[in-house]
């Protein structure tokens, strides 16, 4: 499995080893190590021995840290620990606000792991790209929590434009496409369902989850329909026939860039099987 069909990316606290440790066996795609804003400041220090622990090996499910605010008294101390260990698989930064937080990182880390830059404030997007275009990121996405406080904005409709400007970012800096922000309320699966058919259609791929009960309904709304799987099929076969570009006989007009994404259609309905 590549950044290309991930779909869940699950977050758990550092200071809780036993949740960390159910969380590696729940499903989820990525497991994502918090030792931010889920750690209390009297038990940072913990989650970081307790996380350095756990990646002392490596696991089969890919395990994601996500570290303290780069401007901070903890972040430097933690990427030195953490970047050489063998469980590692990349780190999560905050509040990135442009690309000289990343060098920031690649200075402190021992050995240089994937990068995933979170964007949460408006200079973090209006730096989208640059960010994206890092050769050490390997992904982008949003912070919804924190770019809404600093915006004031009161609606999802506020958010819509840089909901936009990640997914263009990512797609032009030839990432896969951005997970969506967490969905706060774990009980409301209903309203997790409409929110992912909205992120689906802006061009999000998955999203990161709080709580194990909202993995299948995040999976489900990001997998491709049947009628979405043969509509792909017949465009790879189509684009197989032929390396130039042609219209299918419905009229709909097939190139390079239609068949791509019609293959990572189907790479998605794997995952069905």
């Amino acid at each position: 499995m590549t950044d290309h069909t991930y779909l869940t990316w699950l977050y758990v606290p550092g200071d809780r080893p036993g949740v960390v440790a159910k969380a590696l066996g729940s499903g989820a795609d990525v497991v994502l190590v918090d030792l931010e804003d889920a750690v209390a400041p009297d038990r940072k220090g913990y989650a970081l021995d307790a996380t350095a622990e756990l990646l002392a090996d490596k696991h089969e499910v890919p395990v994601h840290v996500r570290v303290n605010a780069l401007d901070g008294p903890l972040a430097e101390q933690e990427v030195r620990r953490l970047t050489p260990l063998p469980g590692l698989d990349a780190l999560r930064l905050p509040k990135v606000a442009g690309p000289a937080d990343i060098t920031r990182v690649l200075d402190w880390a021992v050995e240089v792991p994937p990068l995933y830059a979170l964007l949460e404030s408006a200079l973090g997007i209006e730096h989208a790209y640059t960010i994206a275009g890092h050769p050490c990121v390997h992904g982008i996405a949003l912070g919804e929590a924190d770019l809404r406080a600093e915006l004031g904005v009161t609606d999802a409709a506020g958010l819509a434009w840089p909901r936009g400007r990640a997914v263009v970012a990512a797609r032009a800096a030839r990432l896969p496409p951005p997970p969506q922000s967490v969905y706060p309320d774990v009980r409301d699966t209903e309203g997790l369902a409409r929110s992912c058919a909205e992120g689906r259609a802006l061009g999000f791929l998955g999203r990161t989850a709080i709580h194990p009960r909202q993995l299948p309904v995040i999976e489900e709304a990001f997998l491709p329909t049947e009628r979405e799987v043969a509509a792909a099929r017949e465009i790879v076969r189509t684009a197989a026939a032929d390396a130039g570009a042609l219209a299918l006989p419905d009229g709909r007009f097939v190139d390079a860039a239609v068949a791509a994404d019609a293959r990572r259609v189907l790479a998605l309905a794997e995952r069905r099987s």
